[in-house]
């Protein structure tokens, strides 16, 4: 624990903690002087703290734009929100592609939930993740910074620290992330092309998500990998992390994915394509800046027996 006069939080202290705010944090305002004293949490973490009254100054609270001018005694709560860390690791196999001090890869199995949530409180990535790791249940959200859907297979980057959480994330933010999926789409793709369409929650199905005008950025860059007489295998990159993102969009231009019941999964007429049972996509490429050497890292990961049984099947109306 810091006691007053620490003109930083000590690494490894107890959640609890006291700082004195130093002179050249002077006329920045309270949000502003938490980011230079706390660089390991993101900036929404911090204004999170400030929103529940878990950050108090000479005593008191106040709003983010606050103004500080040196020598206040601060008082933070950072221990992580109760939804924010783990409660039951549980014993569970996890595909480990690259671990480290700071992050781990994994390559995530089709049919497993990645947070739990209503009807998966149980045997979900992060359940798995706090038994592999057991430090991850000090790091919200047990270091997860992005997710897959439970029936798309691929590659995950966790954080293992806090530092590596907020790099990774910011790396999020900034694009840089790159990621990319092969899909096995309905019908006959033209391309390489973009899909530049806002995705938001649905307006009356509230489980679904919808391109709307009223939605956030959505960015999807879509390439033909091979055509088949009543599909296209494609290789779509993210620009942006939508939920369901690429699912929509390829629903939205007209070429739902193979197995998608959720957006508009139709019949065409043979039955191995019809009979598959989930969205055929799979996170297949992943780079990123390691957020501790800072070195540019990519993995790559095959494609699932079921996926890869599929190609086989209906190769045999490859198109030329």
């Amino acid at each position: 624990m810091n006691e007053p006069g620490d003109y930083s939080p000590q690494e490894g202290a107890a959640s609890h903690q006291w700082l004195t705010i130093p002179a050249d944090c002077a006329g920045l305002r309270l949000d502003q002087a938490l980011a230079q004293l706390f660089p390991a949490h993101s900036r929404s973490r911090l204004q999170g703290w400030l929103k529940s009254g878990r950050v108090s100054l000479n005593g008191g609270l106040h709003d983010a734009k606050f103004k500080v001018w040196g020598g206040e005694v601060l008082e933070v709560d950072a221990a992580p929100a109760p939804e924010e860390v783990a409660e039951a690791p549980e014993d569970i196999p996890l595909n480990i592609v690259f671990e480290d001090a700071h992050i781990l890869v994994i390559d995530k199995p089709v049919g497993l939930v990645v947070h739990p949530g209503s009807g998966n409180w149980s045997g979900t990535l992060l359940n798995a993740l706090l038994h592999h790791a057991p430090e991850l249940a000090g790091v919200p959200r047990a270091g997860i910074v992005h997710r897959l859907d439970k029936d798309t297979s691929g590659l995950m980057v966790v954080a293992r620290t806090l530092e590596a959480q907020t790099d990774l994330v910011r790396q999020l933010q900034a694009r840089t992330v790159r990621r990319h999926y092969l899909a096995l789409v309905h019908g006959t793709v033209t391309g390489p092309g973009v899909v530049d369409a806002a995705i938001g929650r649905h307006p009356s199905q509230r489980t679904k998500m919808a391109v709307h005008s009223a939605g956030r950025v959505a960015v999807t860059r879509y390439s033909v990998r091979e055509r088949f007489a009543r599909a296209t295998l494609v290789e779509c990159r993210l620009e942006t992390g939508r939920t369901h993102q690429i699912r929509v969009h390829m629903a939205h231009i007209g070429h739902p994915l193979i197995g998608d019941a959720t957006y508009g999964r139709r019949r065409c007429g043979n039955a191995v394509l019809d009979a598959f049972p989930r969205q055929a996509l799979h996170a297949f490429r992943l780079g990123l800046v390691h957020p501790a050497t800072g070195e540019d890292m990519v993995w790559e990961s095959p494609l699932p027996q079921d996926f890869e049984n599929l190609l086989a099947i209906i190769c045999t109306e490859l198109v030329i």
